[in-house]
C-alpha cells in the first residue's frame, strides 16, 4: 500500500467512525429549579457558608440531574442563579465564586479536583456529569484576578463574571461562558472586554451558549448562528416574564423559529417574582414547555430533537410590501406596551382585513374570530422605533392583541387570560431586517404548537382555529444596526424612569434578573 493509499484508507476509516458515532437525534432535558435564595444576599459570609448553601441547591440539581439521566438524557441546562441566586452586591458575592479555567487546559475536575486551586463546586458538578453519562449545563460566578495598573480593572483588583460551565459525559470542563449583556441589578459583575462566542461540538450536533439578556443582542447570541453555525442554542436564564411580547415561553420559542435553531431554556421558578416558563424548542415548533404561576415546586422537562435541524428561510417583507395596504375606516390611537408608544387600530368586526403604520413599518392582518364578544377588545398595532427601558434595542413590532379592558386606552397592557378564540389570522409587515420572532400565545399564557406556520414571504398565518382563545399573534423584529451602542449593552442613562416606577409601582417590568 502507497502513502496515498494509506491515507486515504485512514481519511476513510476516520469519516466513517465519526459518522457511526453521531447521532441523528438526541434527547433533551431543562430544569425549572425554585431556587433557595439566601436569607440576606447582601449579607457577607465566609467561603465555608457560601459553599453550604450552595450545596443544598446543587443537591436539587443533582437529582433533575440524575432522573434525567436515567430517562436516557444526553444534556441537561440548569438556569441562571439556580446555585446561589440573586440580588446580591459585588462584595456579598465574592465568596460566592471560584476560578474557572479555559477549557482548553483539558481537565476533568472529578478526577484531579485541586490542579487548579480549591473549586468544590466545579468538582461537585464534573462528578455528576461524570457519574451520570450526561453533559451538564450550570450558571456559577467566576473571578479574575488583574492588575490594578490596567485601565479596566475594577478597584478590588478583580473581574467577577456571570459563567455558564459546560461538562461533557466524561465530566470533563468543555465550555465557559461569561455573560456579556448584563442586566440592571448585576453590578456584581463585570462585563467581558469583547463577547465571547463560546461552542463546542459532540456526536449529536454542534452546541452555542449564552445567558439571559443577552438574547436581545446580536452578540453573542445571533452571531453563533449566523456566523458559527451552531445546532442548539443552551441558554440559562432568570426571566421574568413581562407581557404581552415578552413572557419566557412565548419569546424563546418564538427566538427558536426566527433563527432556525434548537433552544434549551432553563429559567428559575419563583411565581412571586414572575419567574416561570422553560422549555425544549425546535425551529418548527415547541417540543415540550413548562409554565406553572401556581406551584411552588420545580420541573424536569424532556424532549427529542433533531441534531441538526433544518430551516427555511424567509423574506420577512416580501408580502406585505406586494399589497396595497387594507381600508378600514377604523380611527387610529396610541396605546403603551412596555414603554413603548405603539399605533393601533381596534378590530371592530367579527373578520376583517387591516392595516396600521408606524414610520416605516406597515403592519397587514387579516383574521376571522370565533364570535365578537361585548367584554372583550381586540387590536392590530405595529411599533418602530427604539425601546430605551431596561435596554437600549430598536424594534419593528407587528401584534395583534387583546387590550385589558374594553377601554382602548388599556390596550397594550398586561393580559394572561382571553375568552376569544379565532378561527383563522394572517399577520405580515413591511420589515426592514431579516430578524423577526413570530409568536402566538394563547390564553393562561400557552402556546400553540403545530397551530401556525411562517411561509417564505414573510406571513404568520394560522393552521387551524386556535385550540384556545388568543393573547397575542406577534412578529417581534429586531434591527441591530440602530441600536445606537458600540456593544449592544444597555445604557444606564435609560434606566431614569423605570427606576421612579418601581418606587412608586410595586410591579417591576424587568425581564432578566
Amino acid at each position: 500500500m502507497t502513502t496515498t493509499q494509506f491515507l486515504a484508507y485512514m481519511a476513510i476509516s476516520v469519516f466513517c467512525i465519526v459518522k457511526v458515532n453521531s447521532l441523528d437525534t438526541f434527547i433533551a432535558a431543562v430544569y425549572e429549579h425554585a431556587v433557595r435564595l439566601p436569607d440576606d444576599p447582601l449579607t457577607l459570609v465566609s467561603p465555608e457558608e457560601a459553599l453550604a448553601f450552595m450545596n443544598r441547591n446543587i443537591d436539587v440539581l443533582e437529582g433533575a440531574i440524575t432522573l434525567a439521566a436515567n430517562q436516557g438524557a444526553h444534556i441537561i441546562v440548569t438556569p441562571e442563579d439556580g446555585i446561589y441566586g440573586y440580588n446580591f452586591s459585588r462584595e456579598s458575592i465574592y465568596p460566592y465564586l471560584e476560578d474557572i479555567p479555559d477549557p482548553q487546559v483539558n481537565w476533568i475536575p472529578c478526577n484531579y479536583p485541586n490542579r487548579f486551586g480549591y473549586n468544590p463546586v466545579q468538582e461537585r458538578l464534573s462528578c455528576l456529569a461524570k457519574n451520570n453519562s450526561i453533559y451538564v449545563v450550570a450558571n456559577i460566578g467566576d473571578k479574575k484576578s488583574c492588575n490594578a495598573s490596567e485601565p479596566q480593572c475594577p478597584p478590588d483588583g478583580r473581574y467577577q463574571y456571570n459563567t455558564n460551565v459546560v461538562f461533557d459525559s466524561q465530566g470533563k470542563l468543555v465550555a465557559r461562558y461569561h455573560k456579556q449583556n448584563l442586566f440592571m441589578g448585576e453590578d456584581q459583575f463585570n462585563a467581558p472586554k469583547e463577547p465571547e462566542m463560546v461552542t463546542f461540538n459532540t456526536t449529536f450536533g454542534k452546541f452555542g451558549i449564552f445567558t439571559c439578556f443577552d438574547i436581545l443582542f446580536h452578540d453573542p447570541a445571533v452571531a453563533l448562528v449566523k456566523d458559527l453555525h451552531v445546532d442548539t442554542v443552551l441558554f440559562p436564564t432568570a426571566w421574568m416574564n413581562v407581557l404581552p411580547h415578552l413572557s419566557a415561553v412565548e419569546f424563546h420559542s418564538a427566538w427558536a423559529m426566527g433563527m432556525g435553531v434548537n433552544f434549551l431554556a432553563s429559567n428559575l421558578h419563583n411565581p412571586s417574582n414572575r419567574m416561570t416558563g422553560s422549555g425544549i424548542y425546535a425551529p418548527d415548533f415547541p417540543r415540550a414547555f413548562h409554565y406553572d404561576m401556581k406551584t411552588p415546586e420545580g420541573k424536569l422537562i424532556i424532549s427529542t430533537l433533531d441534531s441538526h435541524p433544518s430551516h427555511s428561510i424567509v423574506n420577512w417583507s416580501s408580502y406585505a410590501s406586494s399589497i396595497q395596504a387594507f381600508s378600514t375606516g377604523n380611527q387610529e390611537f396610541k396605546g403603551t406596551v412596555f414603554f413603548d408608544e405603539f399605533t393601533f387600530v381596534e378590530l371592530t368586526e367579527i373578520a376583517g382585513n387591516y392595516t396600521v403604520c408606524q414610520k416605516e413599518l406597515c403592519c397587514h392582518l387579516s383574521y376571522e374570530m370565533s364570535e365578537k364578544r361585548s367584554d372583550e377588545v381586540y387590536a392590530l398595532g405595529a411599533f418602530d422605533g427604539l425601546h430605551v427601558v431596561e435596554g437600549r434595542y430598536y424594534l419593528q413590532i407587528c401584534t395583534l392583541l387583546k387590550c385589558e379592558t374594553t377601554d382602548l386606552h388599556t390596550c397594550g397592557g398586561s393580559v394572561d387570560t382571553a375568552s376569544t378564540r379565532f378561527e383563522s389570522f394572517s399577520l405580515s409587515g413591511t420589515f426592514g431586517t431579516q430578524y423577526v420572532f413570530p409568536e402566538v400565545l394563547l390564553s393562561d399564557v400557552q402556546l400553540a404548537p403545530k397551530q401556525f406556520q411562517v411561509s417564505s414571504d414573510g406571513r404568520l398565518f394560522s393552521l387551524k382555529p386556535t385550540s384556545g382563545p388568543l393573547l397575542t399573534v406577534t412578529l417581534f423584529g429586531r434591527v441591530y444596526e440602530k441600536d445606537l451602542a458600540s456593544n449592544g449593552s444597555p445604557d444606564l442613562s435609560t434606566y431614569s424612569v423605570k427606576i421612579m416606577l418601581v418606587v412608586i409601582i410595586p410591579i417591576v417590568f424587568s425581564l432578566c434578573w
